[in-house]
């Protein structure tokens, strides 16, 4: 204990080079009582700071912290897949809707071209009726053309023969007759 007293005596005599005030900074010439003002003072001021449990805590930080972004990442990944999922899902059945309407599309083209055929058709069927309607009506036309021109010329023709061969006794018999027929159907009607 008497050497623990004299070190505080002499301190007055300890070489300064490397030290701080009375404390001697150079590790390797301390002494005990400047090891023990530093442990205290660490002690003091270091209190629940210890290295191990700061680099524990920090190494938990660390560590949750990768796992929380491991976690985040796979969540994303589930979430990526499954949107990917139902895209591929959508494109299927925009695909099969594709083929269905280009089906349908060309059976619609196919029935379109089939109506479209069989309307030309009928029209071109009912124009060679109208056309032989036509002609049938003209070659009628014509024919009763033909009988009245022969009719009006075989009435001159009697006429002519009538009024030539006739002289006015046999005409006023001839009227009479005819007087007396129309005469006989008008008390029929009556």
């Amino acid at each position: 204990m008497k050497t623990v007293t004299d070190s505080f005596l002499y301190l007055g005599h300890w070489p300064f080079a490397g030290s701080f005030g009375f404390f001697n900074t150079d590790i390797l010439s301390t002494n005990l009582i400047n090891l023990s003002v530093v442990l205290g003072v660490l002690i003091f001021f270091g209190k629940g700071v210890c290295a191990s449990c700061l680099l524990s805590d920090l190494l938990d930080n660390r560590k949750q912290r990768i796992l929380n972004t491991i976690r985040n990442s796979e969540e994303l990944r589930g979430g990526a897949i499954e949107q990917l999922e139902k895209a591929r899902a959508r494109l299927r059945k925009v695909e099969m809707e594709a083929d269905q309407f280009r089906v349908n599309g060309y059976s619609e083209i196919e029935l379109e071209k089939l109506n479209l055929i069989n309307s030309i058709y009928k029209t071109l069927e009912q124009l060679e009726n109208y056309k032989n309607e036509t002609i049938q009506f003209e070659q009628q036309r014509t024919i009763n053309q033909v009988r009245q021109r022969v009719f009006q010329q075989a009435l001159q023709g009697a006429l002519g023969t009538l009024n030539s061969c006739l002289n006015n006794e046999l005409h006023l018999r001839t009227i009479s007759a005819n007087i007396g027929m129309l005469g006989s159907i008008k008390e029929k009607t009556d």
